[in-house]
């Protein structure tokens, strides 16, 4: 991976920005919110 090519730390993975949500996080969820289950609307 990219982090280990470049030697990161687990407390530089820990502190890098990470975009929420994925795309399949935002399709699960619309899924979810067609009947009611959706969590984070």
């Amino acid at each position: 991976t990219l982090a280990v090519e470049k030697g990161l730390t687990a407390e530089d993975i820990a502190y890098t920005c990470h975009a929420h949500p994925t795309e399949t996080e935002a399709v699960r969820e619309a899924a979810m919110a067609t009947d009611g289950r959706a969590i984070h609307m």
